[in-house]
């Protein structure tokens, strides 16, 4: 039973990131799941200051402030002149050295630490459970997750068409009446609150991975996005379920055997893509060389 709640808790991260982090790819802020993730760490341990506990309420409060506030600083810093890539690195690297800082100064005497409230490890969440009325109701990493996955998969469903024009055009959106700043906002808002519910369950580098692989490789599979979101999701799930059969083979890192099978799930997305595969590719420029040759022969 451990086994499929380590699963399901790995699909539900990869399906959330995997349908969000197409957006992110096609606006080109495929990074700001990562930034994201470190530069909370100022909010976990404000939150931990305040409340003087780790227990989840007060963290995920604290860390969601701040990756509000760092969708907000990117924003800000690129709309005046900064591109995209450069404010997400200038953000995220500021807000997690203030992080650190505070850990040091002020968190060395209690059991906290960067490994603690960045790192978490998937393995452990079938053990921190859910009870209600006496009754176990299973990890609580499942349901927090669910609802997130749920109400990202409403919106988007509700919206589609507006997330759809400002993804591909925001100039069009917004010469259309559409509110380009409202829907940015909610989908960065979306995405701060996917990754902060994530990674304290199944770790950073899941989550970064699920927010950037599934999305690059389905967009090497398909032109129309709503088989892009279908495919992203799948791939996220599909990379899941293999990727603990690995780590589960090869008594490795459940997250870094998950990460590893999505890796290779776009490296042959890359070389075999129908349309834009490597292989593929030169395959038909062969084709197209010997029938030019044929030709000029006859």
């Amino acid at each position: 039973m451990n086994s499929l709640w380590i699963i399901l808790t790995g699909s539900l991260v990869a399906a959330s990131c995997g349908l969000l982090g197409c957006f992110l790819i096609l606006r080109r802020m495929a990074m700001l799941g990562d930034a994201i993730s470190h530069a909370v760490l100022p909010g976990i341990v404000i939150a931990f200051l305040w409340s003087g506990s780790r227990d989840t309420l007060p963290m995920l409060l604290g860390a969601g402030t701040l990756g509000l506030i760092t969708v907000l600083l990117v924003q800000l810093l690129h709309q005046n002149g900064v591109k995209s890539d450069a404010a997400i690195g200038i953000t995220f690297t500021s807000l997690f050295s203030v992080g650190v800082i505070l850990v040091s100064l002020y968190t060395q005497q209690v059991d906290l630490d960067l490994d603690c409230v960045l790192y978490g490890e998937i393995a452990y969440v079938p053990w921190d459970t859910w009870e209600w009325n006496g009754m176990d109701m299973g990890p609580r990493a499942v349901w927090g997750l669910s609802g997130v996955f749920l109400l990202s998969l409403l919106l988007i469903g509700l919206f589609y068409k507006q997330f759809k024009v400002c993804a591909f055009d925001p100039a069009m959106a917004a010469a259309v009446g559409i509110p380009v700043m409202l829907f940015h906002y909610l989908l960065m808002g979306l995405v701060s609150l996917t990754t902060v519910a994530s990674f304290e369950s199944v770790g950073a580098i899941l989550v970064v991975a699920m927010l950037v692989v599934p999305g690059a490789t389905a967009y090497l599979l398909t032109d129309k996005l709503h088989v892009m979101l279908i495919l992203s999701m799948a791939i996220g799930v599909i990379s899941s379920v293999f990727g603990y059969g690995l780590a589960a083979w090869l008594d490795s890192s459940i997250a870094g055997a998950m990460t590893t099978v999505a890796g290779a799930l776009f490296l042959l997305a890359f070389l075999l893509s129908p349309r834009y595969g490597v292989v593929v590719k030169a395959w038909h420029r062969r084709a197209t060389k010997l029938e030019r040759g044929s030709t000029n022969a006859g």
